[in-house]
């Protein structure tokens, strides 16, 4: 498998993206090769190890940033490693890429270049939430901020096939996420979804689920519209970063022994909820494997990435989507 790496997209580029690849490569196959797109007069001194043979470095001139549109930056950085790699995945070059920079870019380079599976409205990004009870799909968070009721259906749809193949849970139970779990609550939008999903035979539909019970273990896959989404994917990053903060400070405080005998325990918590620990999110619906991480991501998020994007492959989600996707419409 080759799978593409942006060297130049993330806070802590290219060094710590480039030290994900390399401690990545003991866990690849002697058939893997990585290749890396970025300025190769930044990216190969920092290269280590025993690279050569399984690194290939493909050289880009441009770099688009967070603060940039997303197609005009395309439009204007057509050399840029983000579109270079789209370019790369549409020719076959290369069998997945994976960036942590501009969130917006990687999605319409994709949609320009790669294009959606057969049958897919609009792909969305689908993220895995650690929680008490277990991992919760969520999907859309953040590709596509104006939904209509397909591209949440759809959404279900994809995170379901997610969560089965990927996640190991052999039936999960979806949930449409509304301000409220009966019927008539929500807007348009949610209404009309919810019907769509109801006469789903195929889904597990358990009906409206709240913010609450993201992580209270109701469902295990969550479609919403992009704009909730990222919303929702924002707020319990900081809520579970506040709370192990707090939650360290206040043993420290009633005793400084107590806090260093219970250290390993909150570190060992902080990991289960750690993003970098999950790699990054799928782009659901491409015509491809696309990987987004987080735009603080250090290297073990992008060892992860790569471990994510090698399991998409193995489990072939994007052939079991297109399958589903023409069972319903049969269905219908």
């Amino acid at each position: 498998m080759r799978v593409a790496v942006d060297a130049m997209g993330g806070d802590r580029a290219p060094a710590e993206i480039v030290k994900g690849v390399c401690a990545a490569l003991e866990t690849l196959s002697a058939e893997d090769t990585v290749v890396v797109f970025g300025d190769q007069a930044q990216v190969e001194p920092l290269m280590t190890g025993d690279w050569r043979g399984k690194v290939e470095l493909v050289h880009c001139t441009q770099v688009v940033g967070f603060d940039e549109h997303p197609v005009e930056a395309l439009r204007h950085k057509r050399d840029s490693s983000i579109m270079r790699m789209a370019w790369a995945a549409s020719d076959g070059k290369v069998d997945a890429i994976i960036s942590a920079g501009n969130t917006g870019a990687m999605v319409a380079a994709c949609q320009m270049k790669m294009r959606a599976l057969e049958g897919v409205n609009r792909p969305g990004i689908g993220v895995v939430l650690p929680t008490f009870h277990g991992p919760v799909t969520i999907c859309d968070v953040g590709a596509n901020v104006q939904c209509k009721p397909i591209n949440l259906h759809q959404y279900a749809q994809m995170g379901s096939i997610y969560s089965r193949h990927v996640l190991g849970i052999e039936r999960p139970r979806v949930g449409l996420l509304s301000i409220g779990e009966e019927d008539a609550k929500g807007n348009e939008l949610v209404k009309q979804a919810r019907q769509k999903l109801k006469a789903d035979t195929n889904l597990n539909f358990l009906g409206n689920v709240e913010g609450r019970d993201v992580v209270r273990g109701a469902v295990d896959v969550i479609t919403c519209e992009g704009f909730v989404g990222n919303v929702i994917l924002k707020l319990t990053e900081g809520l579970a970063e506040g709370l192990m903060k707090t939650i360290a400070k206040e043993i420290a405080d009633e005793s400084p022994q107590l806090g260093q005998m219970f250290a390993p325990v909150v570190q060992k918590i902080w990991r289960k909820h750690d993003y970098n620990e999950y790699g990054g999110a799928p782009l659901l619906g491409v015509d491809g494997i696309c990987i987004i991480c987080h735009g603080s991501s250090n290297y073990r998020a992008i060892v992860n990435a790569i471990r994510v994007a090698r399991e998409y492959a193995r489990q072939d989600i994007n052939g079991r989507i297109k399958q589903d996707l023409k069972a319903a419409v049969t269905q219908q």
